[in-house]
């Protein structure tokens, strides 16, 4: 009979594993719904599965960009905020959290966050990464540059360090600088056209050098990028 006591043990574990998988398959599938852009959706997994389970970060963020991305900014701060309570804090969670506050253009308080990120990670090159656009564009350029560089150093692979920084420079009115910034980030990431149209509207319009720049919106266009293909048109090339 010891078979049957080990089916019986079996059973009673499968019975007892049962709500673990189904809250497991709730997250699985509001986080893919998040990625697949199926918001309402991902909000309605995710959040009966943060009633079980409200410790899982992963689960928070991504209710937080599905909210966020239904335009419901507010609610989810609030609910990065509520995840935010353990010490020390949760990089994702911050580093979330600071894009969605700079995306409503309340710079100064990203600009907090992404202190406390580097606070906790001084080799976050990410939130030295985002901190600079932020100074940047609050028009702090040397605090800007600082982060951009410490950034390039952590992540020298990072295509979006260069072009962020190669942006500074543009304000800065060092158009040299940021076209081998842009140069960086193409060669990179040479499928990206975001930095194609940046470079090519430095040769456009203050580098006098045409040819380039109907050869950097051309590849841009070619990748996808609208704003490329508008220049190519204002400038009478097919």
């Amino acid at each position: 009979m010891a078979w049957r006591r080990r089916i019986l043990v079996l059973l009673g574990l499968l019975l007892l594993s049962l709500p673990a998988w189904a809250g497991q398959n709730l997250l699985v599938k509001g986080i893919e719904a998040q990625k697949a852009g199926r918001n309402e959706q991902a909000v309605a997994l995710l959040s009966q599965y943060l009633k079980k389970y409200p410790q899982i970060s992963e689960a928070r963020r991504s209710l937080a960009l599905a909210l966020a991305g239904l335009g419901r900014q507010e609610e989810a701060l609030k609910v990065l905020d509520q995840g935010l309570t353990s010490s020390p804090p949760d990089i994702q969670l911050l580093l979330t959290k600071a894009n969605l506050l700079a995306g409503l253009e309340r710079r100064a308080e990203a600009i907090e966050v992404l202190t406390q990120v580097v606070t906790c990670d001084p080799k976050c090159a990410e939130a030295l990464k985002e901190r600079g656009e932020c100074q940047a564009q609050e028009g702090c350029f040397p605090e800007a540059m600082k982060d951009l560089n410490q950034a390039a150093k952590l992540a020298p692979k990072d295509p979006w360090v260069y072009n962020k920084r190669g942006l500074v420079w543009f304000c800065q009115g060092e158009y040299s600088k940021a076209v081998a910034d842009f140069s960086t980030a193409i060669r990179l990431a040479p499928n990206s056209p975001q930095a194609y149209f940046f470079r090519g509207n430095l040769y456009r319009f203050h580098l006098n050098e045409p040819d380039k720049a109907i050869a950097d919106y051309q590849k841009g266009c070619a990748l996808g990028h609208p704003l490329c293909c508008q220049e190519l048109q204002k400038m009478g090339v097919k």
